[in-house]
């Protein structure tokens, strides 16, 4: 983690004059920076102490100045606040090791390495980031046999030696295990096709060069005989079509150039890509990497080069997936800091970058990303909560005979893209009964859409009483998302399937009370709160539900779980978010704990006092 001083400047980013020109809307708003400790921090945590009475009752003011904090934290990092990534990581030490930071990212690789010699999360979710890292460090050591060390020397903290045994524990593994799984259950992530296939490509090759070295390298040691075999049911298909369009000259989608980096030397300069204002292609330090190449070594003022320099800066030398994330990031915040009561205004700035950032089809979630329905419905929810509603229109694009996609030509089905943009039809819907304004749209086919989404919402769930996403890995975010819409816009019609969700989270609840798919966590928690009391109304609605005292069990133990809304000690993860590779958007998931904090305390301190 990064150690933010107790008054930061406006931006760590203003030093460089083409992402503070790109990013000049949001510095009107002056930052003065209360305390010294980082108010983003804090996320998730391991058990909590038990807060007394007297803290319940001093929460919702605690929660208010946690959340303006928060709000000022948007605006003094306005590329946004998110985990690092060991696949982005390693593939920015493979393609550009001559940019500052080399062997602190090096560090971070080996650091997060697993007792088991995997990175990454558990099951199939390692295999990015195992394959990068894995990549990182045969190019590294390879180039220490070369007498190229790029900056990675022993004064820096990191024998070569290291590295080679890193190999050791990971690449056995990998030549073992990776063959015998089945693709088709792999976690559905943007790219993971095109990246394994990519990366197992490339290690192969290393084996190979190092086998002309009489099968012993220096450093690595015995070169395997055996090479990496792609998962079953990966065919290569794509990547093949990806690196023909790029030799042919096409242009490819937006979306693609997020992976850019999967097409290896053809990716170098590609006529048909450019950076965009901020420099970054793709929204990506890697396919930015991959772009740049050595041109980034001999022009230090390329955007490009000043795009990763900042966003390692931002990260001790490692780099995100995603970058920047402005707009998703102050949309989902806000979204979540109104709905749940917290807020009823925010800083002028904030909104007027989120409405200035909607245009004909929305709004993309980063810059070099084509726009969705998913941050596109967010922005609008968000608009709407506080007071500045815009209309739904560009929605629209999005719908297809079924459901709403996240963009056009998608090739999976989001249930919380629907549950979004359920949100922002129906907030929009409201807004216009509420003020009585005669609108320019069809109001007929608005509730006609809506009840459709609550029907498809409803069909989606799960038997246990659960939903799940293909943009986050546990379900007890896909179920709030759900849950979150059909408390506020889906009517009788839900009542049913709201109380089976709601069976389903005190049914899993741990004993230390906590929720999590892996472990307890913080994040999912919160979720779990907010799935028993979406908003503030609830309370007494469920209170009157609950004569046997089930709820009131259940959310006490889990509020006792979350930290005090002060909380501000260091991120311990897991990153649960998927983009490449998975992350922790951290000021997204430092709102969605506030929220929990501020409903599950209202409601305990309520209890306690009947």
């Amino acid at each position: 983690m990064v150690t933010h001083p107790a008054r930061p400047p406006a931006t760590p980013l203003a030093g460089h004059p083409c992402l503070a020109r790109h990013f000049e809307w949001q510095f009107e708003f002056r930052i003065e920076r209360q305390g010294g400790t980082d108010p983003l921090g804090g996320i998730v945590s391991r058990k909590c102490a038990t807060p007394s009475g007297a803290r319940r009752e001093e929460d919702s003011d605690d929660v208010a100045g946690a959340a303006r904090e928060l709000l000022r934290g948007l605006l003094s990092r306005p590329w946004g606040h998110v985990s690092p990534s060991i696949y982005e990581t390693g593939r920015v030490v493979s393609l550009t090791p001559w940019l500052a930071g080399h062997a602190r990212r090096v560090r971070h690789i080996l650091d997060a390495q697993r007792p088991d010699g995997m990175w990454g999360a558990p099951g199939a979710y390692a295999v990015v980031p195992t394959l990068s890292a894995v990549e990182a460090l045969l190019t590294v050591v390879r180039g220490l046999d070369d007498g190229d060390s790029h900056g990675f020397r022993r004064a820096d903290g990191v024998d070569p030696r290291e590295a080679a045994d890193a190999l050791g524990r990971s690449l056995p593994l990998l030549l073992r295990r990776l063959p015998a799984l089945d693709f088709t259950r792999f976690p559905d992530m943007p790219a993971n096709d095109l990246i394994v296939d990519s990366l197992v490509g490339s290690i192969n090759r290393h084996l190979d060069e190092l086998d002309e070295l009489d099968g012993k390298d220096p450093v690595v040691g015995p070169v395997p005989e055996a090479r990496l075999g792609n998962p079953k049911g990966l065919d290569g298909t794509r990547l093949a079509k990806m690196r023909a369009a790029l030799t042919a000259g096409a242009a490819l989608p937006d979306k693609m150039t997020h992976a850019l980096e999967v097409t290896g030397d053809l990716a170098r300069e590609a006529r048909t890509i450019r950076p965009g204002p901020v420099g970054a292609v793709g929204a990506s330090p890697a396919a930015t990497a991959a772009w740049l190449g050595e041109r980034g070594a001999r022009e230090p003022r390329h955007p490009a080069r000043l795009f990763l320099e900042a966003v390692s800066d931002e990260h001790a030398g490692a780099v995100p997936c995603g970058a920047p994330i402005t707009v998703f990031e102050r949309a989902w915040v806000l979204s979540t800091l109104a709905r749940t009561g917290i807020v009823s205004s925010a800083p002028p700035t904030l909104l007027d970058g989120l409405a200035a950032a909607l245009g004909p089809t929305g709004t993309p979630a980063a810059e070099g990303l084509p726009a969705d329905a998913d941050t596109t419905s967010a922005v609008l929810y968000a608009l709407g909560l506080l007071g500045k509603p815009r209309s739904p229109e560009a929605l629209w694009a999005y719908e297809t005979p079924t459901h709403f996609c996240t963009w056009p030509g998608e090739e999976g089905f989001s249930v919380t893209v629907n549950a979004h943009v359920l949100e922002a039809f129906g907030q929009y819907l409201r807004d216009i009964l509420r003020t009585g304004e005669t609108p320019s749209v069809s109001i007929p086919r608005y509730t006609k859409t809506v009840g459709d989404l609550v029907t498809l919402l409803c069909d989606q769930q799960r038997d246990d009483g659960s939903w799940t996403d293909r943009w986050h890995a546990s379900p007890y975010y896909a179920t709030l998302c759900c849950v979150a819409a059909l408390s506020r816009f889906g009517g009788g019609r839900a009542a049913g399937t709201l109380a089976r969700a709601r069976a389903w989270v005190l049914d899993t609840q741990r004993p230390d009370g906590s929720w999590g798919l892996w472990a307890g966590t913080v994040e999912e928690t919160a979720y779990a709160l907010q799935i028993l009391l979406p908003s503030p109304a609830d309370a007494a609605e469920l209170t009157a539900k609950d004569p046997a005292g089930k709820y009131k069990e259940s959310i006490t133990r889990g509020y006792e779980f979350l930290p005090a809304p002060s909380d501000n000690g260091r991120l311990l993860g897991p990153a649960l978010w998927h983009d490449k590779d998975l992350y922790l958007p951290v000021a997204v998931v430092r709102a969605s704990v506030l929220a929990a904090r501020h409903l599950a305390g209202k409601y305990v301190h309520t209890i306690e006092q009947s």
